[in-house]
């Protein structure tokens, strides 16, 4: 890493930035690409990413990709670095941000590693052996956008170290030893979330469509997925069953297959209650968290118990999806995977935090 580094004006990273979108938009729309080794570097990594994980696959992919598409459109990038002060001081340093990143859903660590360039500090990522194809890939694309970023976006494959702060996501095991072993600097930890909707049994057709989308995109396994919805007493399921049934197509995965057949055989030989939903499975259970192919569900009586449980499980929920009055920091059904710049994982401000850290106001 050179001595001295060119800081990066803002309105450049939102020009560069912006200039990736577009890559990503003649890939996704199969357009004449105006740098075609961009779009060479993209296949391959995708191509290989499919090959590596087993719930990668090139529709939740695309998915993925289509929501950076949308989520750096100019307009939004100016309105949301527009809330912070410019990092583009020469005369302060640069510090070094180790990122531990999970391989959960594709790119989930791209909103991290945003946030380490405009911040102005140096991104030093460590990337799950899930996911290491797709950011290595984005980042050689920002080096042929504009080389000075080869200053700033590092990879190892080793431990992290010689590092001034640290970004790690893992599991709830995994976080009790980043909180250990990362201690001494620095940090925001993240474990497990998962989120939850609540309804009230008279959404339309087309919402309950909308919601199927923050139930299966990428088959269930992002922290912004819903995995427990709240009903009143008497809710009529078999609507939501039907309105699932876009996603029927997913049984024909062979892993999440695996996970249904599963769950509805243990179930079954429990003499468990659930409902069959197909292709997935309907539990009464109290728990945020549920496995593939599983959507644990809650009956309420009024929405004040809700909002009772989204308080006290604040720290395992990432999102709460819902278009009823009355239920705290709710987004609109098929939103959750759609998340804004501004959306930040565990509602920790990362961006501020990076700040921080670069003017040493975190110590």
């Amino acid at each position: 890493m050179p001595d001295k580094l060119i800081q990066i004006k803002l309105d450049k990273h939102i020009s560069n930035f912006c200039k990736l979108s577009d890559v990503l938009d003649d890939f996704i729309c199969g357009s004449p690409c105006h740098d075609p080794c961009a779009n060479e570097l993209l296949q391959k990594a995708v191509d290989d990413s499919i090959k590596c994980n087993g719930f990668f696959t090139r529709e939740t992919v695309c998915f993925c990709l289509r929501s950076l598409i949308f989520m750096l459109e100019e307009g939004k990038f100016k309105k949301w670095v527009g809330n912070y002060p410019e990092p583009g001081d020469a005369k302060i340093t640069a510090k070094k941000i180790g990122v531990v990143m999970a391989g959960n859903i594709p790119l989930v660590g791209f909103h991290d590693f945003l946030c380490v360039l405009v911040s102005g500090n140096i991104f030093v990522g460590k990337l799950s052996k899930n996911d290491r194809f797709l950011l290595p890939a984005i980042a050689e694309i920002l080096f042929r956008i504009d080389p000075i970023y080869k200053n700033y976006i590092y990879f190892t494959e080793e431990k992290l170290s010689d590092f001034d702060a640290v970004i790690a996501t893992g599991s709830n095991n995994t976080s009790r030893y980043f909180d250990y072993y990362f201690e001494k600097y620095p940090h925001i930890i993240r474990s497990n979330r998962n989120s939850i909707a609540v309804l009230n049994g008279d959404e339309t057709r087309e919402q309950l469509t909308f919601l199927a989308d923050d139930v299966f995109t990428y088959f269930g396994l992002g922290c912004r997925n819903v995995s427990k919805i709240f009903v009143p007493e008497k809710y009529p399921f078999q609507k939501f069953i039907d309105a699932m049934q876009r996603y029927l197509y997913i049984n024909d995965h062979n892993k999440f297959r695996n996970n249904y057949d599963y769950y509805r055989t243990i179930f079954t030989m429990n003499n468990q209650k659930f409902i069959d939903g197909g292709f997935f499975i309907l539990n009464p259970d109290p728990s945020v968290n549920s496995p593939v192919a599983v959507i644990n569900y809650e009956r309420y009586a009024d929405t004040e118990q809700v909002n009772s449980f989204i308080r006290e499980n604040e720290n395992k929920i990432q999102c709460v999806v819902s278009e009823m009055d009355g239920i705290s920091k709710s987004i609109c059904f098929g939103k959750a995977q759609q998340p804004e710049l501004w959306d930040y994982a565990d509602n920790i401000d990362t961006l501020n935090f990076l700040l921080k850290i670069k003017y040493s106001l975190i110590v």
